[in-house]
């Protein structure tokens, strides 16, 4: 089991799939690779809880911390804007869609403290682990091998935010000309 959890310790690239098969391979129920999961995020919390605790206190001291603080949090308000403010639910996505790391700092920016903040960036977190994990189990059972699933799941990890962005402007784009030919 330290093998996995040492693989979701990673916090960057293949750390969900590549622990997730390991997992598989040594015969782990899919609730204690999610458990293991779990604890790896209650570590990171507990090993980036004082690094952002320090950062609050620099940007109350130095100004251009300070001034990093306000467009993160300016950012944050745009982005928690489309999900109706920043409540919970938005900074859950935050989570979701960029890492707990990232969500700890919108729900401290957003005015929560220690285990509200941090039960946000996992509960987000855990969802988007979830996704990949289910993702990488089927995807693995339909190749039959664990390496060409890996590079899958790492591939459409990267490039299906990308993707979805892209989509997004394009379809934005559409729309904004389409009201405006409407109008006149």
């Amino acid at each position: 089991m330290i093998p996995v959890l040492m693989l979701f310790l990673i916090p960057v690239g293949g750390g969900i799939p590549a622990g997730v098969l390991l997992a598989r391979s040594h015969a782990l129920a899919w609730p204690v690779t999610a458990g293991l999961y779990f604890v790896s995020d209650v570590i990171l919390a507990l090993l980036f809880e004082p690094v952002l605790r320090l950062l609050i206190l620099a940007g109350r001291k130095i100004n251009f911390i300070g001034r990093a603080a306000e467009v993160m949090r300016a950012a944050m308000s745009r982005t928690t804007a489309h999900y109706g403010g920043a409540g919970p639910f938005a900074l859950i996505m935050i989570a979701f869609g960029v890492d707990p790391m990232t969500g700890r700092a919108a729900a401290a920016a957003a005015g929560h403290g220690f285990i509200a903040g941090w039960a946000i960036a996992i509960a987000g977190d855990m969802l988007y682990f979830g996704v990949v994990m289910a993702a990488t189990l089927r995807l693995n059972s339909a190749l039959g091998d664990p390496n060409r699933t890996m590079w899958v799941i790492l591939a459409a990890m990267f490039l299906l935010p990308v993707v979805v962005r892209r989509l997004k402007a394009a379809y934005a784009r559409r729309g904004n000309l389409f009201c405006r030919s409407s109008i006149t």
